[in-house]
């Protein structure tokens, strides 16, 4: 099995961040920060600083109280995909 091109996993991952910024009961702090995270995925800048910016923002919105276990499994699952980068 190959691996998907890096552009392909970014797409991928911003289209889950879409989808967790649609959600109605995703905080609106959290979506706030989901954009950043995608803004940083968009930039001109190495994979793996753009992959680790995102991560460790990931990491951080995960420690937010007021997330839903199904919205903390979705961020989970974003660090995962990040992770095979």
């Amino acid at each position: 099995m190959t691996a998907k091109a890096p552009s392909k996993m970014f797409k991928d991952i911003i289209s889950v961040i879409a989808e967790l910024q649609n959600d109605f009961s995703v905080p609106r702090n959290v979506k706030d920060k989901l954009q950043l995270c995608a803004s940083a995925l968009h930039e001109d800048t190495e994979i793996s600083l753009r992959v680790d910016r995102v991560k460790q923002a990931i990491d951080q919105i995960c420690d937010d109280v007021n997330l839903e276990s199904y919205t903390r499994t979705q961020l989970w699952n974003i660090s995962s995909m990040l992770e095979r980068m």
